[in-house]
């Protein structure tokens, strides 16, 4: 399954960057990209782990910055339709 989230106070690229990169090493994310531009993240990761994949990848954000937070889902996809 693939969602795209809001985020707020993402401050820099470089915060992005590392965020990708704690939430790329989470088992059973298969796809992870966050653009600082548009205050965005992609997720694609297994459906039934999905909610606990969303919370590691939320402390993974504070543990880059923590100001830094998902504010709203903005919409879901089956990954298989896209």
């Amino acid at each position: 399954m693939k969602k795209v989230f809001v985020m707020e106070n993402l401050d820099c690229a470089n915060c992005a960057a590392k965020m990708e990169d704690a939430v790329r090493k989470i088992p059973g994310v298969s796809y992870v990209s966050i653009s600082f531009m548009a205050q965005r993240m992609t997720l694609e990761a297994d459906d039934a782990a999905f909610d606990e994949i969303a919370k590691k990848a939320a402390k993974a954000f504070a543990r880059v910055d923590d100001d830094c937070c998902v504010i709203c889902l903005l919409y879901t996809s089956d990954a298989a339709d896209d």
